[in-house]
């Protein structure tokens, strides 16, 4: 029976979710928004199918760890310290100014110190999910915007992990309480340091090593299996063995993978699987939602709202003017971050379960999540309009911030180059990818290389040649090879599956690089060319070729002769493949 009941809650769960996620979605909303209707639909709370909250919050315990996986794995250590003097004193002055006026206000309206402490904490940091979409949508990633608010993130980020160690020391039923702070501070961070020293030393050394014998095996679902295995473990790991958070095992755990050269691929083949669990706890804190305890107390959904949309921001936007950032940048990075999202849950959370706060606690943050997640992106589109306002009716204002900026702040909308950005991607590092390779690189040609064999990669980057370590089929690898800017890409592989997969997702990316692609039989060209592929060659169209020249040559045809008849040949062979450039999507 409790088989049928867990059953039945994945499957209602997940229904919903795609339901109300793939709405949303086509509303031009984050499906985060949708995940949190879909929970509030299986809730007790409304009519209809009933999900088990019990299975869902232990399956949303894997889904925390999992997103905890993820933000160490995305973690960059150059990136951020690139933006360092920014993000880091930003961050942490804004979440703490933030989470400071929630929790006065809060204490006002007739909470507990402790309550009021942790729900302003809940508040003050934003969602990474969010922010990556709302940043991508207006292509603000790859700025001086995407990467100083992203840096920034982090820092909450760290700064939330650290919390969520303490709170139990604090607030547990062995915990020290606020009287015992301070020793309690010196301990966790003890026990942090060496949690990170095992983590570092022992781990990564021992990680790569096992994930390059997993790989080794060329078998995919191993090597998810193993990203997954490693995670839980080190997350399980951390809480047993230091008692701390497992969160921050976890986030650990990825930073010991996104270091290694397994980084990308981790992330194309391990990532769907914390999606999924991600999902389960976005709906796990929905079923939380009570509709009547809400209607009771909407002044504090207002007031937390006011909190979030203005005060949030008003405080970043404040510290990155001190930092003399020019107007445009301090104006994107507070509107990304007047949102909140999954740590503002995962801390919750955790309050809840330490008996901290109060049930309506709950129901107020996920009110304010769906109402900021869903106004965030349409605020963020309006910083341009609020620029232009600020430059008619206070002309001195923003004359006096843009001319007071720094050195390297003056950069705000304008792409930062990146890593990874090439002319030319050859997917593939066999026969034909190599010679490829090599005489592209012998005429000038900048070249980035796909390839899934961890050997072959390092052997090529050991040679100077830039190499992506990861499935070409994934989106994220071809992405990070630099397929938005790159002006060809070469499908050296013949395997017809693979390369219909890769001209997909590259079509995603860049609609106008031209594609060359492989095929084994002459019979597959019309399938690449449908896929997106402008120029195919068949391995059996060039044996013909071949045997052709060379019968032609040892008949005594002139070089005129022999390149006529190939062109000949060549336009019958591949008559399907030749594909007009006005032709490409």
């Amino acid at each position: 029976m409790q088989n049928l009941d867990l059953i039945l809650t994945l499957t209602g769960a997940f229904l919903a979710a795609l339901i109300f996620g793939y709405i949303t979605h086509r509303l031009g909303l984050s499906p985060i928004v949708g995940y949190l209707f879909a929970g509030i639909m299986v809730s007790p709370h409304t009519p209809g199918f009933v999900a088990n909250a019990d299975f869902a919050q232990q399956l949303a315990e894997i889904g925390v760890i999992l997103l905890m996986f993820g933000v160490g794995l995305q973690f960059k250590v150059k990136e951020f310290w690139s933006v360092r003097w920014i993000a880091l004193p930003g961050a942490l002055i804004q979440s703490l100014v933030t989470a400071t006026l929630g929790a006065f206000v809060m204490h006002l309206l007739g909470w507990a110190w402790p309550a009021a402490i942790v729900f302003g904490l809940a508040i003050s940091v934003a969602s990474t999910v969010v922010m990556t979409r709302v940043l991508s949508d207006n292509n603000e990633i790859h700025t001086q915007t995407g990467h100083i608010a992203l840096g920034w993130l982090v820092v909450e980020d760290l700064f939330t992990i650290f919390v969520l160690v303490l709170l139990p020391i604090l607030f547990g039923p062995d915990g020290a309480g606020t009287a015992g702070i301070l020793p309690a501070f010196g301990l966790t961070a003890i026990k942090i340091v060496l949690l990170v020293a095992f983590t570092f030393v022992v781990g990564g050394w021992v990680i790569p090593r096992i994930l390059a014998n997993i790989a080794d095996t060329h078998s995919r679902e191993l090597f998810t299996l193993a990203i997954l295995a490693i995670a839980l473990s080190l997350a399980v790991g951390s809480a047993y063995l230091f008692d701390v958070s497992m969160a921050l095992g976890a986030f650990l755990a990825g930073m010991i993978v996104g270091q290694s050269d397994f980084s990308l691929r981790a992330a194309t083949d391990a990532i769907p699987l914390r999606d999924a669990f991600a999902v389960l706890f976005f709906v796990s804190v929905g079923m939380l939602f009570d509709w009547g305890s809400l209607i009771q107390t909407p002044g504090l959904v207002l007031v937390t709202l006011a909190i979030i949309l203005i005060g949030k921001p008003l405080v970043a936007f404040a510290v990155v003017i001190f930092l003399k950032y020019p107007l445009k940048t301090a104006l994107s990075v507070a509107l990304v971050l007047s949102q909140i999202g999954e740590f503002s849950f995962i801390l919750a959370t955790m309050g809840a379960g330490l008996d901290i706060l109060p049930a309506q606690a709950q129901n107020i943050l996920v009110a304010a999540a769906i109402i900021s997640i869903t106004l965030n992106p349409l605020l963020f589109r309006a910083g341009g309009g609020i620029e232009r306002w600020l430059d008619r009716h206070a002309p001195g204002l923003t004359a006096w911030i843009n001319t007071r900026c720094g050195p390297g702040a003056d950069t705000g909308g304008q792409e930062v180059p990146r890593p990874g950005t090439a002319r030319a991607i050859v997917v593939g590092y066999g026969p034909v990818g190599r010679t490829v390779t090599r005489l592209l690189g012998e005429n000038g040609i900048s070249v980035t290389v796909v390839e899934l064999n961890l050997q072959t990669m390092q052997e090529l980057r050991s040679q100077g040649i830039p190499a992506v370590y990861g499935d070409a089929t994934k989106i994220r690898t071809l992405a990070e090879a630099g397929a938005a800017t790159a002006a060809v890409l070469v499908i050296s592989v013949p395997d017809l599956r693979e390369g219909i997969a890769v001209l997909r997702e590259v079509r995603e990316i860049n609609p106008k690089i031209r594609i060359i692609a492989r095929t084994t039989y002459l019979a597959e060209q019309n399938n690449l060319v449908a896929a997106g592929a402008d120029v195919i060659f068949s391995d059996e169209g060039e044996m013909a070729l071949s045997v052709t020249e060379l019968i032609l040559r040892e008949s005594g045809a002139t070089p005129e002769q022999i390149d006529r008849e190939r062109r000949r040949v060549h336009e019958n062979l591949y008559r399907a493949s030749a594909k007009p450039a006005d032709e490409r999507t």
